[in-house]
């Protein structure tokens, strides 16, 4: 999904009657990290959306210790297990301090990506603020993606790449990245939403699979990248069976959807859940025909979000029913 998702925010904000005033510095982070999330987070209602706002900076923190193409693996883990702590201590000063260390010796080249580091105290700080219940799980599942992370690296030898070798391995590392997240954001959802509670099950029974499929759909999109930075997370050979995986990943993301819709969340939410699995399937229908730098166009990328909120609107699913299953993935 390679693409300015400028005009997608843009309309977005308006359908959605969003404050471009509103959390202006963390909204701020979100462009500068991510073109999708920038355009979808600040379609949650409150307090959710300030709750997946700052998990996702949090989270990308992480992420960007665990991708750093800079570091030897060893630097990472340090760097991972230095910032456990400072989830749950609230002493900005250490923050500044670990924040400075990091920036000395950068991770990584992208400019966004360590602006978010330098910017570490005042994530923390935004963590704080927030409900107790909310900062509790933000605490509790950032922390545990965080040292499964660095018990992935752990794995890796000096001078080595990453390499997973089986889809065994490929699910447990997507569980640890982005399995915990879709946990994490189901049980933000269940949070002062009683009209949710005869179905937590249902949805937590999907959760994982929500987050598998957004990233194995990522992996698939940017082989060729993490190849040339040492990263190989396709198993040789198995091309079609993580297509096959991402497929049907994408069908309970859309059951999951639509169970929140028809069970009265908010427009915001069922955009926002909606989106993610509109936004991947139509990128793993782009993969399959193999078009010029896996890419949504940015006409695209409007369009599904125009469909999408004008089906919500119209009391229609906000996600084909059949999902990923409309999509003859089975033979790439």
């Amino acid at each position: 999904m390679r693409v300015d998702y400028e005009s997608a925010r843009i309309v977005s904000y308006e359908r959605m009657n969003i404050s471009k005033g509103s959390m202006t510095d963390v909204d701020h982070l979100l462009t500068k990290t991510s073109r999708t999330f920038a355009v979808t987070i600040p379609m949650l209602p409150m307090p959710t959306r300030e709750e997946v706002s700052i998990a996702y900076l949090l989270f990308r923190i992480v992420d960007t210790f665990e991708d750093a193409t800079r570091w030897t693996p060893s630097q990472r883990i340090d760097a991972i297990n230095a910032f456990l702590p400072l989830l749950a201590s609230r002493h900005p000063g250490q923050a500044r301090r670990f924040a400075d260390r990091c920036l000395v010796d950068p991770p990584v080249d992208h400019a966004g990506y360590l602006e978010l580091l330098d910017e570490i105290p005042f994530v923390l700080s935004q963590l704080d603020r927030l409900s107790e219940g909310g900062a509790h799980l933000l605490r509790q599942y950032v922390s545990r993606s965080a040292e499964g992370m660095a018990q992935i690296l752990t794995g890796i030898a000096p001078g080595k790449t990453l390499q997973l070798r089986s889809i065994a391995e490929l699910r447990h590392y997507c569980y640890i990245v982005a399995g915990i997240v879709g946990e994490m954001l189901t049980e933000l959802y269940l949070l002062n939403r009683p009209g949710l509670a005869p179905v937590a099950d249902y949805l937590r029974a999907r959760s994982r699979l929500f987050g598998e499929g957004l990233q194995l759909v990522n992996i698939l999109k940017d082989a060729d990248v993490d190849d040339s930075e040492g990263r190989q997370y396709i198993p040789t050979g198995q091309r079609a069976e993580v297509f096959a995986l991402a497929q049907s990943d994408l069908q309970a993301a859309t059951e999951y959807t639509l169970a929140v819709q028809q069970h009265g969340a908010e427009r915001g939410l069922v955009a926002f859940d909606a989106l993610l699995v509109r936004l991947a399937t139509e990128t793993l229908a782009v993969l399959r025909a193999r078009r010029p730098s896996n890419k949504l166009t940015r006409g695209e990328v409007v369009a599904i979000v125009t469909s999408v909120l004008s089906d919500i609107d119209s009391g229609r699913p906000a996600v084909p029913a059949g999902g990923a299953e409309a999509y003859d993935l089975a033979a790439e």
